[in-house]
């Protein structure tokens, strides 16, 4: 057993949705949240900063003692070294090396599409782990800027109908090409993506199965966490602590679209360049 906290963090929100996973599958474990707000976002980045910024996270986390590491943002999962996280001295877990295996499992037809942001989508880190899980795979991978201010401003699914109407000119601008290329899976590589789920599922059409990587991720941490015997203990009550690198107001306003029924937890503002 052990009840140090679960370390996670993002270039800002998107995040959040790793956070809500954990906090369902987990509920006995205390949970460090780090949002960059103050530099968001990262995607379009060049992968010097991304690196720096990533590096400045992790040794945010670090001195909350966390007993693991979750990178809930594509961008810094495409960019981090894996021989650099092999080194940290905690476990270190991204999203894309678990959702590419999922998407691995999911197809049939061996087409699958990647969405992320204009890094995750440069880096081809999917494209390459797909290649070697999936031989003669077929990869249409399409980056799109314009769904996390989206996300970020409310127009979600579930918002009312005026909202939807405009995310659903974009998501038919972005996957037009897509959806025409017969991919049966799709990875959702940026965790602001899965707040559009809904609609993006509606234009892809039901064949299409669809790749949350904050929910793969999370389910891959809860069993790293049991193979390795860190798990909380049962009677342990579980909390989630977040932090900022910009003022808190606008981060807690739109968390609790991200965070559901899970919502709730301080949020303290710090200094991220001091680490």
């Amino acid at each position: 057993m052990d009840n140090r906290p679960i370390g996670v963090f993002d270039s800002g929100l998107g995040g959040l949705t790793g956070v809500r996973e954990l906090r369902k599958r987990l509920p006995h474990e205390e949970i460090i949240y780090f949002g960059d707000t103050g530099r968001v976002p990262y995607g379009s980045r060049s992968p010097e900063t991304i690196l720096q910024y990533a590096r400045q996270d992790v040794a945010f986390l670090l001195s909350k003692n966390v007993k693991c590491i979750m990178a809930a943002c594509g961008t810094v999962s495409s960019t981090y070294p894996a021989a650099e996280a092999a080194k940290l001295p905690v476990p270190y877990l991204g999203v894309v090396d678990a959702a590419a295996r999922e998407a691995a499992f999911a197809t049939r037809n061996r087409r699958i599409g990647v969405i992320g942001t204009a890094a995750t989508i440069r880096s081809r880190s999917y494209e390459k782990l797909l290649r070697q899980l999936v031989p003669g795979v077929e990869i249409t991978a399409r980056a799109c800027p314009l769904f996390v201010p989206l996300v970020e401003a409310g127009y979600v699914d579930h918002s009312e109908e005026s909202r939807q109407q405009v995310t659903k000119l974009v998501i038919a601008q972005y996957l037009t090409e897509v959806r025409e290329a017969g991919v049966d899976t799709l990875i959702l590589g940026c965790t602001h993506y899965p707040l559009l789920k809904t609609m993006i599922g509606e234009f892809m059409g039901q064949s299409v199965t669809l790749v949350d990587p904050a929910k793969t991720a999370a389910h891959h941490l809860e069993q790293m966490l049991s193979e390795r015997g860190l798990r909380a203990a049962q009677e342990h009550e579980g909390q989630a602590h977040f932090y900022v690198s910009d003022v808190p107001d606008s981060f807690v306003q739109t968390a609790d679209l991200f965070l559901g029924e899970y919502k709730g937890g301080p949020v303290d503002q710090i200094a991220i360049d001091k680490y």
